[in-house]
Protein backbone atom coordinates (compact mmCIF):
# COMPACT_ATOMS: atom_id res chain seq x y z
CA UNK A 1 0.00 0.00 0.00
CA UNK A 2 1.29 3.40 -1.22
CA UNK A 3 -0.37 6.81 0.82
CA UNK A 4 0.21 10.14 0.19
CA UNK A 5 -0.04 12.88 3.26
CA UNK A 6 -0.55 15.95 3.13
CA UNK A 7 -0.72 18.93 5.37
CA UNK A 8 -0.21 22.64 5.97
CA UNK A 9 -3.42 23.95 4.33
CA UNK A 10 -5.59 26.65 6.21
CA UNK A 11 -6.75 30.08 5.95
CA UNK A 12 -4.74 33.07 5.32
CA UNK A 13 -5.08 36.83 4.10
CA UNK A 14 -4.11 38.27 0.75
CA UNK A 15 -0.08 38.69 0.52
CA UNK A 16 0.34 35.79 3.26
CA UNK A 17 2.12 32.46 2.74
CA UNK A 18 2.00 29.25 3.13
CA UNK A 19 3.64 25.93 3.14
CA UNK A 20 2.48 22.73 2.30
CA UNK A 21 3.73 19.56 2.42
CA UNK A 22 2.68 15.53 1.13
CA UNK A 23 4.61 12.72 2.81
CA UNK A 24 5.05 9.47 0.74
CA UNK A 25 4.85 6.37 2.48
CA UNK A 26 4.23 2.66 2.42
CA UNK A 27 5.54 -0.21 0.20
CA UNK A 28 7.69 2.25 -2.38
CA UNK A 29 10.36 1.40 -4.66
CA UNK A 30 10.89 4.71 -6.24
CA UNK A 31 9.31 7.77 -6.79
CA UNK A 32 9.82 9.77 -9.93
CA UNK A 33 8.01 13.18 -10.56
CA UNK A 34 5.72 15.08 -7.80
CA UNK A 35 3.67 17.54 -8.38
CA UNK A 36 1.04 20.07 -6.74
CA UNK A 37 -2.59 20.58 -8.50
CA UNK A 38 -5.62 22.18 -7.07
CA UNK A 39 -9.17 22.47 -8.18
CA UNK A 40 -11.20 25.71 -7.36
CA UNK A 41 -15.08 25.37 -6.57
CA UNK A 42 -16.58 25.05 -10.28
CA UNK A 43 -13.40 24.78 -12.24
CA UNK A 44 -11.38 22.00 -13.50
CA UNK A 45 -8.34 20.27 -11.50
CA UNK A 46 -5.05 22.46 -12.91
CA UNK A 47 -1.52 21.76 -12.92
CA UNK A 48 0.45 24.23 -10.27
CA UNK A 49 3.81 23.17 -10.26
CA UNK A 50 5.83 19.65 -11.16
CA UNK A 51 9.29 18.40 -9.54
CA UNK A 52 11.44 15.61 -11.09
CA UNK A 53 13.74 13.18 -9.22
CA UNK A 54 16.57 15.40 -9.97
CA UNK A 55 15.12 18.73 -9.25
CA UNK A 56 13.85 19.82 -12.58
CA UNK A 57 10.74 22.25 -12.22
CA UNK A 58 7.86 23.78 -14.00
CA UNK A 59 5.16 25.88 -12.89
CA UNK A 60 2.07 27.24 -14.24
CA UNK A 61 2.07 30.94 -15.08
CA UNK A 62 0.12 32.08 -12.55
CA UNK A 63 2.15 31.02 -9.48
CA UNK A 64 5.80 31.72 -11.00
CA UNK A 65 7.51 33.95 -9.28
CA UNK A 66 5.27 33.47 -5.71
CA UNK A 67 5.20 29.35 -5.71
CA UNK A 68 8.33 27.20 -4.87
CA UNK A 69 8.47 23.83 -5.22
CA UNK A 70 10.60 21.86 -3.71
CA UNK A 71 11.53 17.66 -2.96
CA UNK A 72 12.94 15.84 -0.09
CA UNK A 73 13.86 12.09 -2.04
CA UNK A 74 15.16 10.92 1.27
CA UNK A 75 12.10 11.13 3.07
CA UNK A 76 9.64 10.92 -0.13
CA UNK A 77 8.28 14.23 0.95
CA UNK A 78 7.49 17.32 -1.56
CA UNK A 79 6.89 20.82 -0.52
CA UNK A 80 4.89 23.55 -2.24
CA UNK A 81 6.00 26.96 -0.38
CA UNK A 82 3.45 30.03 -1.58
CA UNK A 83 4.52 33.22 -1.10
CA UNK A 84 2.05 36.61 -2.17
CA UNK A 85 -1.34 34.48 -1.86
CA UNK A 86 -4.43 35.92 -3.48
CA UNK A 87 -7.98 35.65 -3.42
CA UNK A 88 -7.45 33.46 -6.64
CA UNK A 89 -4.75 31.12 -4.97
CA UNK A 90 -8.06 29.64 -3.16
CA UNK A 91 -8.89 26.11 -3.64
CA UNK A 92 -8.50 22.32 -2.70
CA UNK A 93 -4.77 21.62 -3.42
CA UNK A 94 -3.64 17.91 -4.29
CA UNK A 95 -0.05 16.00 -3.92
CA UNK A 96 0.18 13.58 -7.15
CA UNK A 97 3.22 11.45 -7.12
CA UNK A 98 4.41 8.86 -9.72
CA UNK A 99 5.44 6.06 -7.41
CA UNK A 100 6.64 2.32 -8.39
CA UNK A 101 5.39 -0.25 -5.46
CA UNK A 102 7.02 -2.97 -3.98
CA UNK A 103 5.18 -5.83 -4.55
CA UNK A 104 6.84 -9.23 -2.97
CA UNK A 105 10.08 -9.41 -3.62
CA UNK A 106 9.75 -7.24 -6.54
CA UNK A 107 8.56 -4.37 -7.80
CA UNK A 108 5.36 -3.13 -9.82
CA UNK A 109 3.87 -1.15 -12.40
CA UNK A 110 4.38 2.75 -12.17
CA UNK A 111 1.50 4.38 -11.63
CA UNK A 112 -0.39 8.16 -10.30
CA UNK A 113 -1.08 8.42 -6.36
CA UNK A 114 -2.78 11.15 -4.76
CA UNK A 115 -3.32 12.86 -1.32
CA UNK A 116 -6.39 13.34 -0.12
CA UNK A 117 -6.24 17.23 -0.97
CA UNK A 118 -6.10 20.02 1.73
CA UNK A 119 -7.68 23.62 1.55
CA UNK A 120 -6.03 26.67 1.31
CA UNK A 121 -8.44 29.87 1.74
CA UNK A 122 -7.10 33.35 0.87
CA UNK A 123 -9.53 35.83 2.59
CA UNK A 124 -9.82 39.40 4.29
Amino acid sequence: QVQLVESGGGLVQPGGSLRLSCAASGSIFSINAMAWYRQAPGKQRELVAVITRGGSTNYADSVKGRFTISRDNAENTVYLQMNSLKPEDTAVYYCDAAITPTVGPGVGPKYDYWGQGTQVTVSS
